[in-house]
């Protein structure tokens, strides 16, 4: 390990402890979740906070690393083994508590129970896991996907499932790129929808799942898709909105089709030949919007969100990335299935290409009309995804101007820019003003699950490595956001 790694800040992954406390319970909950999450480690002898290395006293490490191995195997179900080893920082001692990403989730504190001892992390922060991320935990654990457990009190009819064979061949058809592509659609059959998992078989008898329900728009499935067009770069300025209630697939045109409406369109020649152009590739929007339904946490209440903002297009889904995903990962083209029925289905539709192909080619695409890099941002529970457009320039140069001040004021003597890097909680903070410029840092602070003092020591560093900046009085004010 990188001695440097362990002095970046509390985040996700990692977290700090001036000593070991006599009472275990007070780092258990933490190790429940790394061991529910991606991993992570506890660090001993760091003071949270000022990050001063304290070390642990020689005379006591391996007493402490015995009492810390037992305290972990003997409170945790199912059992969770840890890695123990000693650091040296500074000159001083440290105890370092790794915690490997489980296989047998939901992992909790035996004294407290499932429902009560399950934790998760978030934004650098350790939470009891509410009920639908235990249940999202519980089907992890067993290797089984919501989307294809079967739905209760609803029937499935013959003709019905004919018709959804039907619907869904001229649904792939329509979106096929090409005669040879369109020629390949083969017939669907019954047996199909039970071999994705669409439709159960049991003695005989068919049996409906989520998938088949969203995808016939029965029993209150899908969640209606919200889509809203703001005048500004924020939500102050309302001008347009529209719920989109029907079935999954044909949530994924209209929403299209919406965007589509509200966007800017231009023109180019080649020769004597005029092409409109949309301001934003409408296969990323067609793309964007494909995979927040396919991908989203449906065990989580809330709908999608498609908000086109004057300077950007935003599409939030519930449930945030997958344990194992991050957007670096994602910008890779790695990608986990949330809902095997439903993505087995949108492909075969052509809503959807090869599995993780979809966010690299996002990137090309707003590469080749010469935009911004696209933001992924996952907060609270919620995952975000924001393809900017082109703006004029006048907030441009402001920008700029911003920019360049902050540039100078992180260079040193030598004249070289110094990196400026945000953490999860700050990150988690700016996500969250973005969505609420007007709240206040106790909003904040109930929003982010951090304290009070923390997003009070975070904004002050925000506006210091100039990403925030505070508009108008203490009062009436409002954040702003700026963009790097």
């Amino acid at each position: 390990m990188e001695k440097d790694s362990l002095l970046q800040g509390e985040s996700k992954n990692i977290e700090y402890k001036e000593m070991v406390p006599e009472d275990s319970q007070k780092y258990m909950k933490s190790v429940v979740a790394f061991a529910n999450g991606d991993g992570g480690r506890i660090v001993f002898g760091i003071e949270d906070g000022t990050m001063q290395v304290v070390g642990i006293p020689q005379s006591d490490l391996f007493r402490l690393m015995d009492a810390i191995t037992s305290a972990v195997t003997d409170s945790c179900a199912p059992m969770i083994i840890p890695d123990l080893f000693i650091q040296e920082v500074k000159g001083k001692s440290l105890i370092i508590l790794e915690i490997a990403p489980g296989m047998q989730r939901p992992y909790y504190i035996k004294k407290k129970g499932l429902v009560k001892g399950t934790y998760i992390r978030t934004a650098g922060t350790t939470r009891p896991a509410d009920q639908a991320m235990l249940q999202e935990l519980l089907l992890e654990g067993k290797n089984k996907f919501f989307d294809q457990q079967p739905i209760p009190n609803l029937k499935v009819k013959q003709a019905d499932v004919a018709a959804l064979c039907h619907s869904m061949r001229e649904t792939a058809k329509k979106n096929a790129a090409s005669d040879f592509q369109r020629q390949e659609i083969k017939e669907l059959t019954v047996n199909q929808l039970i071999s994705w998992g669409v439709l159960l078989e049991h003695k005989g008898q068919l049996i409906p799942t989520y998938a088949y329900a969203m995808l016939t728009h029965q029993a209150g499935y899908p969640p209606v898709v919200q889509c809203a067009v703001f005048k500004t770069e924020d939500r102050a300025v309302f001008i347009d909105k529209r719920e989109i209630n029907a079935p999954i697939q044909e949530q994924v045109e209209k929403a299209y089709q919406y965007v589509l409406e509200k966007i800017n369109m231009g023109a180019r020649f080649q020769g004597v030949y005029r092409q409109d152009i949309y301001e934003l590739p409408p296969d990323s929007i067609r793309e964007l919007i494909a995979n927040a339904l396919v991908h989203r946490n449906y065990l989580e209440p809330g709908s999608i969100q498609i908000a086109l903002f004057s300077d950007r297009l935003e599409v939030t889904s519930p449930g945030g990335l997958m344990r194992g995903v991050t957007p670096e990962k994602m910008k890779e083209g790695f990608s986990k299935i949330r809902n095997r029925a439903l993505a087995n289905a949108f492909a075969y539709m052509n809503l959807i290409e090869k599995w993780g192909s979809g966010f690299p080619r996002i990137l090309r695409d707003c590469r080749d009309y010469g935009l911004r890099e696209p933001e992924i941002l996952d907060f609270d529970g919620d995952l975000r995804v924001n393809l900017y457009r082109k703006t004029d320039q006048t907030p441009k140069t402001d920008q700029t101007t911003d920019q360049t001040a902050n540039q100078t004021k992180n260079t040193d003597q030598t004249g070289t820019n110094l990196p400026v890097t945000l953490n999860d909680k700050e990150e988690a903070i700016l996500a969250y003003i973005q969505k609420k410029p007007d709240s206040t840092q106790s909003e904040i602070a109930m929003a982010t699950s951090l304290s009070l003092g923390t997003i009070k020591y975070h904004t002050k560093k925000l506006q210091e490595k100039g990403y925030l900046k505070r508009m108008g009085t203490h009062r009436k004010g409002y954040w702003s956001v700026i963009l790097k």
